[in-house]
């Protein structure tokens, strides 16, 4: 029964499946949004404070950045439609998945130390092209 489960979840992950992303991070997220007839692609970066489920099709993160002094959180489905790409900035050292105390701090005391990483290989996004279909 769980392969079956697998097999169909497999289905709906999407390409932004491949990335590794983990509290800490800091990320640039491009969201697809309609008004009307027209669509556009909107920009939110952010820390990311917390990831739910990231090794099945619902994962999560929620993001969360400082826009005209007011804190805003937002919480991304990393396989929908909507969400076109992802992108990782910044890496950070936490020792926890969900960083609730950073909504309590501001300047200074709301920085965390950086790691180094490679953008170009975390960032690149697998093309997996799904096998065509034989009739014999």
């Amino acid at each position: 029964m769980s392969q079956l489960i697998n097999e169909i979840t497999k289905q709906f992950m999407g390409p932004n499946s491949s990335l590794s992303i983990k509290s800490g991070d800091t990320v640039k997220i491009y969201q697809k949004i309609k008004e009307g007839s027209k669509e556009r692609i909107q920009t939110f970066q952010g820390l990311v404070i917390r990831t739910d489920n990231s090794s099945s099709h619902l994962s999560r993160i929620t993001i969360r950045r400082i826009a005209s002094g007011v804190g805003v959180e937002k919480s991304f489905l990393v396989n929908s439609p909507l969400v076109s790409k992802i992108e990782i900035l910044r890496r950070s050292k936490v020792r926890r998945n969900y960083l609730s105390y950073m909504r309590q701090r501001t300047g200074k005391a709301a920085r965390l130390s950086s790691i180094d990483f490679d953008k170009v290989k975390v960032n690149k996004v697998l093309n997996v092209v799904p096998p065509a279909e034989t009739t014999e």
